[in-house]
């Protein structure tokens, strides 16, 4: 029977100083220069894309421009872009006249009256009735915004014979007042449906904080929720905004002619294009202008707005 020999005791195997191992360079999450240079060239693409499409989108509003710098005859004979190779025949003379129209510009400062009050009103009503829903403990609360979702399907074309034939009988039928209530009706359920789930968003933990201060509800609304939900009731405002101030269905039903918008004004002009295509052009263009530079404005709290809760 041979005697097993005990075995001799393995030596520990010497383990990395940690001076070197922090000089040994990390090529894991080192990315390769073909992979790096496909990075680049792919940005460079998606960039060049964005590009394109913006210029694509400048487009219609650049001609728009370039044809009320151009004299009627110039536009009935050739497309905007041939004044590019002539620049020294565009001329301010459009805006001259538009400026002495006075209907035109009735209808401009209309469309700054109803829009305005509108955008304006929809964003209160909807800030203090979204904390309400989403803070506020009363009876119905949960039925009373299922309610209010509910009106979202409604199409405004269904309103539209029901309400004027009220607003006739109450005498705002063909006024300002009329047309702005008709927005600020149909804008709120969009508007506290949104505003609701965002301020619904925000943590419980601070507005608890805040009551136990002491601070009333209409403390917090005004010091908290507000804000924290600029974001959201920027891009409510510029919705709500561009809805109005684009639209013409509205005002061509509940407007008359000393309460008519500039949409609804450069339609009637519509009816005698060849003639007054040198209002047409410059009006059209003052139309384009405001609500572009409201985006423009406001776009950064309109990206917030959107992009809320996507990234947690």
């Amino acid at each position: 029977m041979t005697a097993l020999s005990p075995t001799a005791p393995s030596k520990p195997s010497p383990e990395p100083s940690s001076k070197a191992s922090s000089k040994a360079p990390s090529r894991a999450g080192r990315p390769g220069p073909v992979a790096w240079l496909m990075r680049q060239l792919s940005r460079g693409v998606v960039q060049l894309i964005l590009a394109v499409v913006g210029l694509l989108w400048l487009a219609p509003a650049f001609g728009l421009f370039v044809s009320s710098l151009r004299p009627d005859q110039d536009n009935a004979s050739s497309g905007w872009w041939t004044a590019l190779t002539n620049p020294g025949d565009l001329t301010f003379d459009n805006y001259s006249a538009l400026l002495d129209n006075s209907g035109i510009i009735d209808s401009f400062w209309n469309t700054v009256l109803i829009s305005v009050p509108a955008t304006v009103t929809v964003v209160v009503v909807a800030s203090l009735a979204g904390y309400a829903f989403a803070w506020l403990e009363f009876p119905g609360r949960d039925w009373i915004f299922l309610a209010v979702v509910g009106m979202l399907v409604v199409p405004i074309q269904v309103g539209l014979l029901p309400v004027a034939k009220m607003f006739g009988a109450v005498g705002l039928f063909g006024t300002i007042p009329g047309v702005i209530l008709f927005h600020v009706a149909y804008g709120l359920p969009f508007a506290v449906f949104l505003l609701r789930n965002y301020f619904a968003e925000i943590p419980k933990e601070m507005l608890e904080a805040a009551r136990t201060e002491g601070c009333s509800e209409l403390r917090i609304f005004t010091s908290l929720v507000l804000p924290l939900g600029r974001p959201a009731i920027a891009s409510l405002a510029i919705f709500q905004f561009l809805w109005v101030w684009n639209d013409m269905l509205v005002a061509l039903i509940f407007a008359d002619s000393q309460s008519q918008p500039l949409t609804v004004a450069l339609q009637s002009e519509m009816r005698q294009f060849g003639s007054n295509i040198g209002v047409l052009a410059p009006g059209a263009f003052l139309s384009l202008i405001v609500p572009v530079t409201v985006f423009f404005a406001f776009q950064r709290h309109f990206v917030q707005g959107v992009m809320a809760g996507s990234v947690k």
